[in-house]
């Protein structure tokens, strides 16, 4: 089979990327991000390097958790109105993902070139910085719609750690588990390489070795700069290989409990790793001696009984989880009812996403649900 690699973003890291701005062809942009990043002067860091260097800005600072297709449609009236030759997403998944929509719409809506689109992400999480998909919610149905396209990808991504330094440990910890969860998926995907695996295990390994450290340190500037390349590597790394049925599962389930996407994650992947390693079960999984492999080189079991090695490398998982301050289950009663009342079109939902169909073992509607049942 032949399977493609393709890195189109410039990537800026480390200290300082952030003045990496400032070389960029750049000379009237639109600046994008959510009012807490203007309240607490992160949106300056960038509208004054624009300005030292003699470009106009101008900002949308709309941008809320799990953007809607309506905030996409306001911000697109915006950019059509000033038509900028740089777009500028500043934050967190939700600001990236909505400024690659709002730039994308804005090409399809005639536009005589294409806007330079920066990312600076402020989390370590999303890898959306370098990838081409944007997820977007609709309140009214209680969805979340996974877009990709190659022309939402960003053109340069400034990786400058201190922008994350400020993060809650609640959210460091939710995000940190959202890298996890991209690398692992990326790892076990039917369309992994052995370069999509190289940036995958890496990330792992620095998942693994940082995250405790960050969530009980928010000032650990090194564990933080670690944590921002593993996001980064991991987005590299699915956007490549594909995601599975854990991020097929966490949209739906994010969508109806408002959890935030990596605690959705987390809770479910433990348990899809069991699944598709086909733990005490008959027959031949081929993620089962993906994950046995990796167990092994991230020193969660030395084994060599691929099934025993798969379950340490879940009870790693689980035990920074513990560290972390992650719970393993939907504890809030509303939410535990919530699940259970709606289990059918939970499932429905995640087999047609389609991140799913990435996924290296196919699953019936009633696995699904199996699956879900297990974080009551």
């Amino acid at each position: 089979m032949t399977t493609t690699f393709s890195i189109p973003t410039t990537i800026y890291m480390g200290s300082g990327a952030l003045d990496r701005l400032q070389e960029l062809p750049i000379k009237r942009a639109l600046l994008v991000c959510d009012p807490f990043l203007t309240k607490n002067g992160a949106s300056k860091l960038v509208s004054s390097r624009l300005e030292a260097m003699g470009a106009q800005w101008e900002l949308f600072d709309r941008i809320v958790p799990d953007p809607t297709v309506g905030l996409v449609s306001a911000g697109a009236a915006c950019i059509l109105d000033y038509r900028p030759d740089a777009l500028i997403a500043l934050g967190g998944g939700s600001a990236i993902d909505a400024g690659k929509a709002i730039n994308f719409i804005y090409t399809q809506m005639g536009a005589s070139e294409k806007p330079l689109f920066v990312a600076i992400p402020t989390t370590s999480g999303t890898g959306s910085e370098v990838t081409s998909f944007s997820v977007l919610s609709d309140p009214k149905a209680g969805a979340k719609y996974p877009l990709t396209d190659d022309r939402m990808l960003p053109e340069a991504a400034l990786l400058d750690p201190s922008l994350t330094l400020s993060v809650p440990p609640h959210v460091t910890a939710d995000t940190g588990m959202d890298i996890l969860t991209h690398a692992l998926e990326a790892y076990a995907s039917p369309f992994a390489s052995d370069f999509t695996d190289a940036l995958a295990e890496k990330a792992i390994a620095l998942v693994f070795a940082n995250l405790p450290g960050a969530v009980k340190n928010g000032g650990d500037f090194e564990a933080r700069e670690r944590l921002h390349n593993a996001s980064c590597m991991a987005g590299i790394a699915f956007n490549n290989a594909s995601l599975g049925i854990c991020h097929g599962m966490a949209h739906p389930l994010g969508a109806l409990l408002h959890l935030p996407h990596g605690r959705s994650n987390a809770l479910l992947l433990p348990h899809v790793a069991a699944f598709n390693a086909g733990l005490n079960e008959q027959g031949d999984f081929p993620a089962r001696a993906r994950y046995a492999a990796l167990a092994r080189q991230s020193g969660c079991c030395c084994c060599y009984t691929e099934t025993v090695a798969v379950q340490g490398l879940i009870r790693r998982i689980q035990d920074l989880m513990t560290e972390t301050g992650m719970p393993h289950k939907l504890e809030d009663e509303k939410h535990r009812a919530l699940l259970a009342e709606h289990l059918e079109s939970l499932a429905e939902g995640a087999l047609a996403d389609r991140c799913t169909g990435g996924n290296p073992r196919s699953a019936q509607i009633g696995q699904v649900q199996e699956l879900y049942r297990k974080l009551l």
